[in-house]
C-alpha cells in the first residue's frame, strides 16, 4: 500500500477511534487528540489536572480502543524502583527467576508521578527513553509501542518531589485538563450513575500502531516549516538575538533542541489526522502550546505580573 493510501486509511480509522473513545469519555476532545497525537508520534505525555477529571478512565479507554495492554502505577513516597521494574526471586528449585513489574506493558499510567522520590522517577524515565530496563545486570527490552502517560496534581505540593526540568523535557506534551462545561458535567453524571456499561472495541493492533508511527516519520516536511519550528524554539531562549520582548522579560530558561524535534514530529501527526500529506506552519502552531508549556521556565516577575505560559507562546508565532 502506498503511503498516500495508508494516510487516507489512517484518517478514517482515527475518526472511528474518536467515536469509540467518546462512548465513555464525554468532552475533553482536545485532550484526547493530544494524547493520541503523542502516541502516534511515539512520544510520552504529562497530564496536569485536579482529581476527578477522569484521567485514569481516559487512558484506560484509549488503551482499550487501541488494542494495547494497560497498567496503572500509583506513585507513593515509599515506592521503590524494583516495585515498578520487577525483581529477581528464588524459585522452588533455588534458581533466580525474574518477575516482571508493571512497567512491562504498552501503555503505562504513572499516576501522580511527583509523589515518588527521584530514585523511582529515574527508573521510569530510563524506560521511557531507552524502551528497555536493566535489572540485576540483565537487559530487558520493553514491548513496543511503549507509551508513558504521567499525571500531576497541581493543587497540593506538600510532600511532593517535583520533576526536574531535565526530566520534564522527556515528555513530548504537557496537557492541562480543565473542568468540564455545565452540559458536559450533566452528561458525565447521567452516564456514570446508571448501571449501563459501554463496551469499547479495539480498532488497532500493536503492530498497526508501530506501522503508523513509521508512516508518520516518512511524511516529508518542507525546509521552511522545519526552519520555522527551529526559529520558534530559538525565540524561547532569553539570550538569543531572536528572543521576543516577553521572553527577555519573563523567561529564565528556554526550550532545548528536543522541543524542535517534537514540534516537527507532532506537526506531522497533526497533519496526517487532518488528511494532509505534509505539515505546514499551521500544524506546527497547533501543537506548539503543549510542547513548550513545560519547557520554558518563568521568572518571579512573570509570576508576580500574572503572565501565563500561553501568552508567551502565542507571542512566538
Amino acid at each position: 500500500m502506498s503511503d498516500v493510501a495508508a494516510i487516507e486509511g489512517f484518517v478514517k480509522k482515527y475518526q472511528s477511534l474518536k467515536t469509540e473513545i467518546a462512548k465513555v469519555i464525554i468532552g475533553q476532545d482536545e485532550v484526547v487528540n493530544q494524547i493520541l497525537i503523542a502516541i502516534f508520534s511515539g512520544g510520552h505525555a504529562l497530564l496536569i489536572g485536579v482529581p476527578g477529571l477522569a484521567k485514569t478512565l481516559m487512558v484506560n479507554t484509549i488503551s482499550q480502543a487501541l488494542g494495547l495492554d494497560f497498567k496503572r502505577i500509583q506513585f507513593t513516597p515509599d515506592l521503590m524502583p524494583s516495585d515498578i521494574l520487577g525483581s529477581e526471586i528464588l524459585d522452588e528449585n533455588r534458581n533466580f527467576k525474574f518477575i516482571k513489574g508493571p512497567i512491562f506493558s504498552n501503555i503505562i499510567l504513572a499516576d501522580e508521578i511527583n509523589r515518588t522520590p527521584p530514585k523511582t522517577q529515574a527508573a521510569l524515565l530510563e524506560a521511557m527513553q531507552e524502551r528497555a530496563v536493566t535489572v540485576a545486570g540483565h537487559h530487558y527490552k520493553l514491548s513496543l509501542p511503549y507509551f508513558v502517560l504521567a499525571t500531576q496534581n497541581p493543587i497540593e505540593q506538600e510532600g511532593t518531589y517535583p520533576l526536574p526540568e531535565a526530566q520534564l523535557d522527556r515528555f513530548m506534551f504537557a496537557v492541562n485538563l480543565d473542568y468540564p462545561t455545565f452540559e458536559e458535567e450533566v452528561q458525565v453524571v447521567k452516564s456514570t450513575t446508571t448501571d449501563i456499561e459501554n463496551k469499547v472495541n479495539a480498532l488497532f493492533t500493536a503492530q498497526e500502531i508501530i506501522d503508523i508511527q513509521h508512516l508518520i516519520r516518512r511524511i516529508p516536511v518542507a525546509d521552511n516549516v522545519i526552519e520555522y519550528a527551529v526559529r520558534m524554539t530559538g525565540k524561547t531562549r532569553p539570550n538569543s538575538p531572536q528572543a521576543t520582548e516577553l521572553v527577555k522579560n519573563y523567561i529564565d530558561w528556554g526550550a532545548g533542541p528536543r522541543a524542535s524535534q517534537n514540534l516537527i514530529l507532532a506537526a506531522k501527526t497533526h497533519a496526517a489526522i487532518n488528511g494532509k500529506f505534509s505539515p505546514d506552519i499551521e500544524n506546527v502552531q497547533a501543537v506548539a502550546n503543549s510542547i513548550f508549556k513545560h519547557r520554558i521556565i518563568k521568572n518571579y516577575k512573570a509570576e508576580a505580573e500574572g503572565i501565563s505560559e500561553e501568552q508567551i507562546i502565542k507571542d512566538l508565532f
